[in-house]
């Protein structure tokens, strides 16, 4: 019988193994075969922000970007976890005014920003943060978008039992090839309906997401529409630097990267991307990739106050080295995040190392 959760990742100190996470990993190709696994594939785990893509999938299967006229950008922070920059709140009031709704409808709440620069200026200007600095704030713009644009009430639009929340939990089902009434229901940290799925079933999801072959032609344009402007503005899905971004800006379109919170972590790659590089052309199908950090792997932040994971991106690396999706040249450009890294105490003196301990098995 599999464990559910093995070990995925350790941190030394001197000769001793200080930590250890645990967790567990599916990859699976966009026509359902398990290709790799770690751990327990099947083991159901709450998406939290990974599923953002899916929450939007219904606005933009009815055209609605196309309808208020949003661009890329502005479709990107639908499906994000920003940061709260200066930036990401201006992507976010102008998708509001094109919309017609306002930041006062948003009923994500309020958290201090995850960009540094942001966070240091509302500290200096003794402000506290508004709704739009919420890394969720362009999902409630997107779905509060979608309700004005059927008048749909706004006031509800995060009860499971309204419209727009019943279109997106079909939507996840059906691009989880997975039972509607078995996905289980809980409230994310932003006041959304958020869906737990087994690992399988969401990267099956994420592979589709990248491969979308076999759904209807306007999902199918809907799906292209939302990896075009996350793999075109990742700078909107989560920050400038940080590891959703980097990847998606060193896979130059092929790779499509959604973190989560408690250590969820889904990646989808477009087809092609595995196997002899010499024969990609037309080989592989789309493939998702998801993993859970049993942990929940918190986020740290640094001296400068800058937002920082130490076990999803390093994992990510892994996964992807040991399945042939990054060549040396990108996991060089990526070598900041791992996936082996030293550990510096305060003085900067060199103390152990983090690095992945799993080795994935092929699924013959």
């Amino acid at each position: 019988m599999t464990e559910r959760f093995l070990p995925l990742f350790e941190l030394t100190r001197g000769n001793i193994v200080e930590s250890i996470h645990y967790g567990a990993i599916a990859v699976v190709d966009s026509h359902g075969k398990l290709l790799y696994s770690y751990g327990d594939p099947q083991t159901v785990a709450f998406l939290r922000s990974s599923a953002k893509p899916f929450q939007a999938l219904p606005f933009f299967e009815r055209n609605g970007p196309a309808t208020f006229g949003l661009t890329q950008k502005e479709q990107a922070l639908i499906c994000a976890s920003h940061e709260g920059s200066d930036e990401h709140v201006q992507v976010a009031e102008s998708i509001q005014k094109k919309a017609g709704i306002k930041e006062s409808d948003l009923q994500c709440g309020v958290h201090m920003p995850g960009d540094a620069t942001a966070y240091k200026a509302l500290i200096a200007r003794g402000q506290t943060p508004t709704t739009n600095r919420n890394n969720c704030s362009g999902k409630h713009s997107g779905m509060l978008a979608h309700a004005k644009m059927r008048g749909l009430p706004l006031d509800t639009y995060l009860d499971i039992n309204h419209p727009i929340q019943q279109d997106i939990l079909s939507a996840f089902a059906e691009m989880c090839k997975y039972p509607r009434e078995k996905v289980e229901i809980g409230i994310d940290g932003c006041s959304a309906p958020n869906f737990a799925a087994p690992l399988y079933n969401s990267a099956l999801a994420f592979a589709r997401v990248c491969d979308p072959h076999d759904v209807s032609e306007g999902r199918a344009k809907a799906l292209n529409e939302i990896t075009s402007a996350m793999t075109s503005h990742p700078e909107m899905i989560s920050g400038r630097g940080e590891f959703d971004c980097r990847l998606m800006q060193v896979g130059k379109g092929q790779i499509v990267c959604k973190r989560g919170a408690e250590g969820f972590q889904a990646i989808g790659l477009k087809p092609g991307m595995l196997g002899n590089p010499l024969t990609r052309a037309g080989g592989s199908p789309g493939v998702g990739i998801t993993f859970k950090v049993s942990d929940g792997d918190l986020l740290f932040r640094t001296i400068n106050i800058e937002p920082l994971n130490r076990v999803r991106p390093a994992v990510t690396l892994e996964i992807l080295r040991q399945i042939g999706a990054l060549n040396d040249s990108q996991l060089k450009e990526l070598a900041e995040f791992g996936p082996t890294l030293p550990i510096k105490n305060h003085r900067g003196i060199v103390v152990g190392e983090s690095r992945p301990v799993f080795k994935l098995e092929r699924v013959k």
